[in-house]
């Protein structure tokens, strides 16, 4: 049987480290041969899942896909006529609902350019069944010489509950978030992003809407304003509908089956890697009394503290349960049609249930079947090489290709250059000093004193002693003791070091956090964003 170990290989992807680089996998001119090639894969699977072909089931999950990404992005953005056309290649990408760094947003900014460049429809998944773990944004502030970083609220704390749940908690927190910021920032840089972000945000929470989708679809209006063609929808409405369902079902249906390829091919990857971690890239798939766990998450709407979802074959329907008191009967026999099954998933939903899926099988799902190319970052496209795996073991298909997009972007300020190697350089001579002190009389000492120079001989001719035995500790101690005599001859110097090093040192920390990748976009101008952006992506032809 194949293993899918071919897809588990090694890959030594890494950010750019200098400030306005890229990373394109493959390069951007080979992205169309690589959607050609995933659409012939589609074509050419078959792939039965619970009686619908792939290529079926996946023209229903995009035509649902369309639908709902239209419906969520009409409420806050005019859809021009790019967005009402049938789309013939639909391409995708995802992240959580965050202010991310400008690296993460340089992918929408390439799903855009992609999409226009290749007649297609880019559609962003809000990736809301994600906890929200801090309401906190690491802000820097202070002078370029010595800047400090502190974690801005713009919420209170509360439940460690998914995006999807999140409402505001504080408003005046909440409210007065930018203003917080732009003062924290105002010595290092100047009219931040963050004033005109922030005032969509607070007008998307006037009208009702939960943290998560606040924070997306602001974020979204700047990109329509900026002219990028893109839609986007929440990943908590693609696991809604219908298409979606009914994969699920399949998987619960051949859950055993699912769960010992899924364990396999996660094993592996860590054995290939060397990962002694049992939770990365993710966790094993347990079995509890009896009842396997499925890649899924599971809560209510009364309780929104996410849960593992656990399932067993009783008969011909599959319980489904969180192992807190919740469970779901599902009339679904061995192989059997499941749209009995979807419709009472249908009418757990309306009750409140939330059945979501975890980020392997979110990603898995939307390359199988939802679009024709996923515009990874390099952490999803790490862990995603677990997927790859799992699709040809599981569905004996070959796994559709995606494209890795990073950048990186440092905040614009005018920064003490980072004296790293200085500090090398020092660190060193004080140790020479310290073990070494007579190399630095001379250095010193116009005229080396002659207690100084004794000193400096008796070490040399200890050093240089013929010794064995109990003698060899005598001549330690010797050494030992005359190069703390030899340091009160140097000390001058050594106090010299310790004041450059100081200065080195605080060159490097000032570099350290001024050149941090991980700001959030909205510390930025927006002619920086928008320069890096454009800047970044090949020309229009």
């Amino acid at each position: 049987m194949a293993s899918g170990r071919e897809y588990l290989e090694y890959r030594p992807l890494r950010a750019p480290r200098e400030s306005g680089a890229r990373m394109f996998v493959p390069p951007w001119e080979e992205v169309g041969s690589l959607v050609g090639a995933n659409r012939r894969t589609r074509a050419a699977a078959c792939c039965d899942i619970q009686g619908k072909c792939l290529g079926r089931l996946a023209a229903a999950a995009r035509t649902e896909l369309v639908r709902a990404a239209r419906h969520w992005t009409g409420q806050y953005r005019d859809l021009d006529a790019w967005a009402e056309q049938s789309p013939e290649r639909v391409l995708l990408a995802g992240h959580q609902p965050q202010m991310f760094h400008p690296g993460v947003w340089l992918k929408n900014y390439a799903l855009s350019r992609l999409a226009e460049e290749h007649h297609a429809l880019g559609v962003n998944l809000v990736v809301d069944s994600d906890i929200l773990w801090s309401a906190v944004l690491r802000v820097p502030g202070g002078s370029p010489a010595e800047p400090r970083v502190a974690n801005i609220p713009f919420d209170a704390p509360g439940l460690a509950v998914p995006f999807e749940e999140r409402g505001i908690l504080q408003p005046e927190v909440f409210a007065s978030f930018a203003d917080r910021v732009a003062e924290q920032l105002a010595d290092l840089v100047k009219d931040p992003l963050v004033g005109s972000y922030w005032r969509l945000v607070r007008r998307r929470a006037a009208d009702g809407h939960r943290l998560g989708a606040c924070l997306a679809q602001a974020r979204h209006a700047i990109e329509g304003a900026w002219g990028w063609r893109t839609l986007e929808v929440p990943q908590s409405a693609v696991c809604d509908t219908s298409a979606y369902r009914w994969f699920l079902c399949h998987l619960l249906d051949e859950l055993p089956r699912f769960q010992r390829d899924y364990n396999e091919v996660v094993r592996q990857y860590r054995a290939i890697h060397r990962i002694r971690s049992a939770a990365h890239p993710v966790p094993d798939l347990a079995e509890q009394d009896g009842w396997l766990e499925a890649p899924f998450w599971v809560w209510q709407a009364g309780d929104p503290r996410r849960q593992r979802l656990f399932a067993r074959r009783v008969g011909n329907a599959v319980l489904l349960t969180d192992r807190r008191g919740l469970e779901i009967a599902l009339p679904l026999a061995p192989g059997g049609d499941p749209l009995r099954a979807v419709d009472a998933l249908d009418d757990w939903a309306a009750k409140g249930v939330r059945i979501r899926s975890r980020a392997l099988i979110t990603t898995l799902w939307a390359r199988l079947a939802l679009g024709d190319l996923f515009v990874h970052g390099i952490g999803g496209a790490k862990y995603d090489q677990v997927a790859d795996a799992l699709i040809w073991r599981f569905f004996r298909v070959a796994p559709p290709g995606f494209f890795i997009v990073s950048g990186t972007l440092h905040l614009p300020v005018h920064r003490p250059a980072d004296r790293g190697q200085v500090s090398r350089r020092i660190r060193q001579e004080l140790r020479r000093l310290e073990f070494q002190p007579e190399r630095y009389l001379d250095q010193v000492h116009p005229a080396v004193p002659a207690d100084a120079r004794r000193l400096a001989e008796e070490k040399r001719a200890w050093v240089f002693r013929e010794v064995a035995g109990e003698s060899r500790r005598q001549r330690f101690l010797a050494i030992r003791g005359l190069n703390r005599e030899l340091r009160r001859w140097v000390a001058p110097r050594a106090a010299c070091l310790r004041r450059e090093l100081d200065i080195a040192e605080q060159s490097a920390r000032a570099s350290a956090i001024l050149t941090s990748r991980d700001y959030g976009f909205c510390l930025y101008p927006a002619a920086t964003l928008h320069d890096f952006f454009t800047g970044l992506l090949p020309k229009r032809v």
